[in-house]
């Protein structure tokens, strides 16, 4: 009986789905058990309550619709790769090297560094098409 092995670009797979749901917390921080009426999380309507927060709340949320956005494109790369038998030493560091550039991409969004967030969104960007290709012959 042979098992599937479960690929450090998958495990990237997993890290990336649940880097919305960081962004989200990040937005939230502190603001849990603060009443509602004090601008305190609702909980009741928390993408309204999301959607009116400022500054680095706002942004953090921001970077939370970012990442879901970018997440179809990451699963479907690794995917495929995988797929057309990519090497995969190659396809696991261009996957740690991808989540480790939206990590940046995330603390340079909540750090309001909008021109380095964006290049550092390009380099991702690439780095993912690189992903696609890795296993293209």
């Amino acid at each position: 009986m042979t098992f599937a092995r479960f690929t450090i670009a998958y495990w990237c797979v997993l890290i990336m789905a649940l880097m919305p749901i960081i962004c989200a917390a990040i937005a939230k921080y502190g603001m849990m058990g603060k009443p509602r009426r004090d601008g305190g999380f609702d909980n009741h309507n928390p993408r309204d309550w999301l959607a009116r927060q400022g500054d680095w709340r706002g942004r953090a949320n921001a970077a939370q619709a970012n990442t879901f956005e970018s997440l179809p494109f990451f699963f479907a790369a690794v995917i495929i790769a995988h797929l057309l038998q990519a090497g995969q030493t190659r396809l696991d560091i261009l996957a740690l090297l991808f989540v480790f550039l939206r990590i940046a991409y995330v603390m340079m969004y909540v750090a309001d560094l909008a021109k380095t967030r964006s290049a550092i969104w390009a380099a991702a960007l690439f780095i993912n098409i690189c992903i696609l290709f890795s296993g293209y012959r």
